[in-house]
């Protein structure tokens, strides 16, 4: 078969699928050729319907200042040094005249511990988030604020921006009353994404939970969330929620927040801390580096989850913290105390209204249950044995009220590795019913394992895919993403559950890409990403149908590429580099006696020639590379002496490296020096092709010697052989898996071509009869195609194709995601 490009351009194919024709048919010499054969009498795994869900976690804003409607920020006054260095009480607030914040005896509650303290005369105003509050001609807006006076007082409330009022000004009368709260309603006169909104007072005063909500809420609920938002996550028709974490759960202090406690500010997010009223829910620092206010919370996420008609999936910290942490808590009657929550949890969820905690539920305005199936203890922990300890705590006391409820292990924070191993053979001799693995790559990795779970234990564990994504937001990390989602269909019988992660990102508040959907305060659009996944998720089935598929014809050449240094927030000094090829002859050395001049710096940090040695001395720098030799190198020895200086990590020795997006390196020492790990880095994106638990020692020079022999990589420390791998898996750029709709009959042929050029299929659809007319959606962009707000490069078009038969051919376009429906007779 022979592979070249397809000669027609994007704009061709678009206009061919747009006008519901097939791809024009193309010469041998123009495309690759496939095949594709389906076997309808064969049965298939049965998808459940809720294979497909969203992971919602607080991160880059995703709550407050983003699915939580509220556009005041900070309103309480709560914001702290503990949640960001940067933070004050009024951070986001302006005063005019005197206003402090205080924190007495006075408050609100007790879990509300500031208010504002406001002069006589006096006013403060709020910025809301990004630009400002955003308001929209004709739309009403519910302010509300907690406010005692002792003389009573009279507060005025209005909205601004740099071009005048934005709405009527309101007057509100505060009685000589303690604590009240007093509402108003504004209805914008313009449309503002840099609004203001203002209080001010004739005499003294006391604020508190200062607050405004657009009346055009998701569903039109109270404390409600945005609505486009919403309506994002709604139309992927996720099959579950899982909420609240990630790191939120798994992070801080695992006391509550009490007078007992000392009002620790920096805990796992836990789920009494978020119900009940807003106004007497605690607050917390947020894992991320910002405040998070609660008042998205456990209700609200069990409303949304029955709202978009999904399974909600609550995940409840295991007292091991992860995410960079890994410490265990060894103190039992707190452990107690948290199985003892998430007892409370299952009822607060299911129980009748006239229990202890159904009665919270109901007071909160739901007197159903909320039809809670499944729970997750613990995320991502990174000490396997101490976590599964006390995992099985958690789940013989579930088990025990709540047989019902299936209990979610977990297997460590990546793909493979020990931490991985050791946890799934623990979750396998204690038959748990489910693991949740995460894992993020790059595209390369996802093409490359499509069979990831072709071989797991169908009488072990299932496995819910709780994180993943590729490393971007482009149409090819898109591609990559969907040519795997087509192998976990078909092992639909394994992997039960799958959740792209993060879901939300403010652009101007981002700690981690890629994300599904991206917003600031005024519009949101879908990445790339986002549009194959609602393409999987609207279109499922019920059941695979069994179909092979032919390969891209390829040759794996050898691992090429120059070597380099490197360091991540590390000082460390190198010296005596040596490069030999297969036969012994010098390729490179270098002792440093005469600088540095053979090495080219590409990363950050500061490197110099200090005693004979390369030193990078930024201690806070990330990826210093510097690199040295010839990108077409194969087959060589690379050795280097390396000695940590300070530091968090170890140091970074690279080798097939061919640009700075492009390279492999051993990473020893890394993540906070609790391992060693060879990364691979494809187009930027990084994957961990093997990883050991293990540290380096401050000060210690170590002889570091990488083999590269093929694709075959030995690694040696220190004379003793530390690990090895074959980098041989071939990234196969055209995937395919066939489910069937019960409901409508209909075969959906899902088809994934990530290459340049297009792909003329020959597909035999087994003896099958079926309907000459099917449905088509098409997703084809360049591969380096991103959505932002004013552009939309990545969407589907819907055409149909006239041309189906029991045997029959169609000509996917390069770079594509295509799904055909056929009807069946």
């Amino acid at each position: 078969m022979s592979r070249t490009r397809w000669r027609l351009g994007l704009s061709a194919t678009a206009f061919l699928v747009a006008a519901g024709l097939v791809p024009a048919p193309a010469h041998a010499e123009d495309v690759t050729d496939y095949a594709i054969t389906v076997d309808p009498a064969a049965k298939g795994p049965k998808i459940d319907d809720t294979m497909y869900g969203v992971f919602f976690e607080d991160i880059n804003r995703a709550a407050d200042g983003g699915l939580y409607a509220e556009l005041v920020q900070n309103r309480s006054f709560e914001y702290s040094t503990a949640d960001n260095s940067s933070y004050t009480p009024l951070t986001s607030w302006t005063a005019s005249g005197a206003g402090q914040v205080v924190n007495d005896d006075g408050r609100l509650g007790e879990r509300n511990r500031n208010y504002l303290s406001l002069g006589a005369g006096s006013s403060v105003t709020n910025a809301g988030y990004n630009t400002g509050i955003h308001v929209d001609e004709g739309k009403k807006y519910d302010f509300s604020v907690w406010a005692r006076a002792d003389a009573g007082t009279a507060l005025t409330v209005s909205l601004q921006d740099a071009d005048g009022t934005l709405a009527t000004a309101r007057r509100v009368t505060v009685t000589k009353s303690g604590w009240v709260q007093y509402k108003a309603t504004f209805t914008a006169t313009r449309t503002s994404s840099a609004g203001r909104l203002t209080v001010a007072s004739s005499a003294a005063a006391a604020l508190d939970m200062v607050s405004l909500f657009p009346r055009d809420t998701f569903r039109g609920e109270p404390n409600g969330l945005r609505k486009d938002l919403a309506e994002k996550v709604a139309a992927l028709h996720p099959g579950f929620v899982r909420f609240p974490g990630g790191c939120l759960v798994n992070t801080g202090s695992m006391e509550d927040y009490s007078e007992a406690s000392g009002y620790q500010r920096k805990r796992s997010y836990q789920w009494k801390d978020t119900v009940g009223p807003v106004e007497q829910r605690a607050t917390n620092a947020n894992f991320w580096g910002y405040n998070q206010s609660y008042g998205l919370g456990y209700f609200e996420y069990f409303r949304l989850s029955e709202d978009i008609g999904a399974m909600p999936l609550p995940v409840v910290p295991a007292l091991v913290t992860g995410c960079g942490q890994n410490q265990a808590v060894a103190d039992e009657a707190l452990l107690r105390r948290h199985i003892q929550d998430t007892l409370d949890l299952i009822e607060f969820a299911n129980g009748p209204a006239s229990s202890t905690w159904g009665k919270v539920r109901a007071r909160m305005g739901h007197a159903k249950p909320f039809r809670l199936t499944h729970i997750e203890v613990g995320n991502e922990e990174n000490l396997p044995n101490e976590f599964f300890a006390r995992f099985k705590q958690f789940r013989a006391a579930i088990q025990a009220k709540h047989p019902e409820i299936q209990v979610i292990s977990n297997s460590g924070p990546d793909d493979s590795g020990t931490t991985f191993d050791t946890a799934w053979q623990l979750n396998k001799d204690a038959k748990v019913d489910m693991v949740d693995e995460h894992y993020y790559n790059s595209p390369q990795w996802f093409l490359q394992n499509n069979d990831r779970y072709d071989s797991y234990d169908r009488g072990g564990p299932k496995v819910f895919l709780g994180e993943y994504a590729s490393w971007g937001n482009t149409f090819m990390n898109g591609l990559s993403e969907a040519a795997f989602m087509t192998g976990l269909e078909r092992n639909a019988d394994v992997v039960k559950l799958a959740s792209y992660a993060p879901l939300f990102a403010n652009e101007d508040y981002v700690q981690w890409r890629p994300d599904l959907i991206w917003f600031n305060n005024h519009a949101s659009w879908n990445s790339a990403n986002y549009e194959v996944q609602k393409l999987f998720m609207n279109n499922v089935g019920d059941r695979v149908v069994p179909s092979t598929a032919t390969g891209t014809p390829s040759l794996l050449a050898p691992i090429t590429g120059a070597v380099g240094l490197s360091t991540w927030a590390t000082t460390a000094a190198y010296d005596d580099v040596k490069v030999t090829d297969a036969d012994g002859r010098a390729l490179l050395t270098d002792d440093f006696s005469s600088g540095a001049s053979q090495w080219t710096h590409t990363g950050g940090g500061a490197w110099s020639v200090q005693d004979g040695q390369y030193v990078q001395t930024d201690v806070n720098a990330e990826n210093t590379m510097v690199s040295a030799g010839d990108p077409s190198w194969h087959d060589y020895d690379l050795k280097v002496k390396a000695t940590k200086k300070a530091g968090k990590e170890g140091f970074l020795v690279a080798f097939g490296v061919k640009d700075t997006g492009n390279y492999y390196w051993w990473n020893i020492g890394g993540w906070n020096n609790t391992q060693s790990a060879v990364e691979q880095a494809v187009d930027g994106g990084k994957s961990t092709l093997i990883s050991k638990a293990g540290s380096v020692e401050t000060g210690r020079t170590y002889d570091v010697d990488v083999k590269v022999r093929g694709r075959q990589v030995t690694l040696y420390l220190d004379g003793q052989e530390w690990g090895s791998f074959k980098d041989d898996k071939p990234a196969e750029p055209f995937r395919q898996v066939v489910t069937k709709d019960r409901k409508t009959g209909e075969l959906i042929v899902k088809v994934v071509n990530a290459q340049d050029s297009a792909a003329r299929t020959a597909i035999d659809l087994g003896g099958a009869e079926v309907a000459s007319r099917a449905r088509v959606t098409t997703l084809a962009a360049a591969p380096d195609a991103v959505n932002s707000e004013t552009s939309t490069a990545v969407a589907p078009v819907t055409s149909t194709f006239d041309g189906v038969a029991g045997k029959f051919s169609y000509t996917f376009p390069a770079n594509s995601v295509t799904f055909l429906r056929i009807r069946q007779r």
